[in-house]
């Protein structure tokens, strides 16, 4: 890979899909950077059914850096791609529209590719909620007890990993490794950081990029996105031989071993039912740890499995596959 500049020209990319709530603030966010380059950004504007559409020409027209390009599908991955294909700079930073980053954060991530030499560097999904319900989730993703010891969810010291977080990557390793599949509708962030990893790119995790992230608001939503980081989780399982762990068995391993408990004891003997009794301590013991308020700690007690057999489930149930 080139030499970078001293402050090389930043693209800041983000694949946009009903995100009145927040895109505003992302984007004040970004406009705000003290970086000493040129940045622009792209917004890729999916099918929205609200107000999103409005705000992003509002955005536009305010400040010319706001560029915007149709994603007539909505999918995060061709919205990657397309906004990638729009953008003119050597760095491509990506950045959600439900995401917040901090105003040093284009500084210090190419200062990190440039003293690492990596192809792609992120930092610390910091998750932050609004309403009590997404404080709670916030808590669970936050904490080891919740989502396991991803280091993108949790903190930890700075190094090589296998993913991390939104990221900022060099243009040409993207381009090498042929941009973010289009068949993916969630992981495609871990594909495209694995074919940089076999192309013989460094991924880079530095707890330093903190992104504040907005939780689901409610557990539907969250029961959604947690059965499809599980369905699509064991899609790049099969697509790439060798890519699960422990971590990964965990929540499928959990689920079946608490159904069959329940199953086993109420139609064999009671003693079956230690399991499952067992996965409810861990719960209740991980709310109360988690939890600053009583409030939380009952959120947290559904909160917590959700996410645990959401993903699961999603692991389980899934039949895709990519050709």
């Amino acid at each position: 890979m080139g030499e970078l500049s001293v402050s090389p020209a930043v693209s800041v990319i983000l694949p946009v899909l009903n995100e009145e709530a927040h895109l505003a603030e992302s984007i004040s966010a970004i406009l705000s950077q003290d970086y000493r380059g040129a940045f622009e950004v792209i917004l890729a504007l999916g099918p929205s059914q609200d107000r999103t559409d409005e705000i992003a020409k509002s955005l536009s027209a305010r400040d010319p850096r706001v560029k915007l390009v149709a994603n007539p599908n909505g999918k995060t991955a061709t919205g990657l791609n397309l906004a990638v294909a729009a953008s003119t700079h050597p760095i491509i930073v990506r950045v959600d529209g439900h995401a917040k980053i901090p105003h040093d954060y284009l500084t210090l991530a190419v200062e990190i590719l440039k003293q690492t030499g990596a192809v792609n560097v992120g930092g610390v999904m910091a998750a932050e909620g609004v309403s009590s319900f997404e404080k709670a989730v916030a808590r669970a993703m936050r904490s080891p007890l919740g989502v396991g010891a991803s280091r993108f969810h949790t903190g930890g010291e700075a190094g090589e990993v296998d993913t991390v977080y939104l990221g900022a990557f060099k243009r040409e390793a993207i381009n090498q490794a042929g941009g973010f599949d289009e068949r993916y509708t969630r992981a495609q962030d871990w594909e495209l950081n694995y074919r940089l990893r076999k192309n013989g790119g460094l991924i880079y995790f530095d707890p330093r990029l903190q992104v504040t992230y907005r939780p689901r608001p409610n557990l539907r939503k969250l029961a959604k996105q947690y059965f499809q980081y599980g369905t699509w989780r064991r899609v790049v399982s099969r697509s790439h031989s060798g890519t699960i762990n422990l971590r990964y068995l965990a929540p499928p391993v959990t689920l079946i071993g608490c159904v069959t408990s329940v199953i086993g004891g109420a139609l064999i003997h009671p003693i079956l039912y230690i399991p499952v009794f067992v996965y409810g301590v861990f719960v209740g013991l991980s709310a109360a740890l988690i939890s600053r308020s009583m409030r939380e700690f009952f959120s947290l007690l559904a909160i917590i499995p959700t996410m645990h057999f959401a993903w699961g489930a999603g692991f389980i149930t899934s039949t895709k596959t990519l050709r």
